[in-house]
């Protein structure tokens, strides 16, 4: 709880008008990192709390937010690209535990190139890595789905023409039109 002190302090500090040193102006631009974004989901035990406060300061100051609701969208931007870059770290960890097994489990008959390449096929096939790149496809659509809206917003804060809210990945996939044809 609040002491009524402190209330009345917090008034008074209130009325004077918000920062004025240049200290204080730089610890103030860190608000919108302290609001939320060092959540435990965003942020897990063992991972650099400074490597994300690095990365959340930077991309605040590329993408300069105004107001709440960009706050949000860049806070989601931030979030996910700390998503992508953990999944990365967490598909190249799986891959070479993936290789190593492979290798060790094969029959040692084998010529070592043979037993490399049967390695390699056998992780980058592995059923892990697959949901892996489900999982990274589905951040990146948050990721870019947040950074389009916010785009969108700040154009037409500046007034701007805003750009449609759409976004249109074209993928040819010559796999599946030689299976189907």
């Amino acid at each position: 709880m609040t002491s009524d002190k402190q209330i009345q302090a917090n008034r008074i500090n209130a009325q004077k008008g918000g920062v004025k040193t240049v200290e204080g102006k730089a610890i103030s631009k860190l608000n919108p990192i302290k609001h939320g974004l060092l959540s435990s989901e965003v942020l897990l035990k063992g991972e650099s709390k400074q490597a994300y406060l690095e990365l959340s300061q930077s991309l605040l100051e590329s993408l300069q937010p105004i107001g709440a609701i960009e706050e949000m969208l860049v806070d989601r931007i931030i979030a996910n690209i700390w998503r992508l870059r953990r999944m990365l770290e967490v598909e190249r960890a799986t891959m070479e535990w993936q290789k190593v097994h492979e290798i060790h489990s094969m029959h040692f008959e084998e010529k070592q190139d043979q037993i490399e390449r049967n390695a390699i096929r056998e992780m980058l096939i592995n059923e892990d890595i697959e949901k892996l790149q489900r999982y990274e496809t589905a951040v990146e659509r948050s990721l870019y789905r947040a950074l389009h809206e916010l785009q969108r917003i700040q154009a037409a804060r500046n007034g701007e023409k805003s750009p449609l809210p759409m976004a249109l990945d074209v993928i040819i996939d010559h796999e599946n039109e030689e299976k189907e044809g």
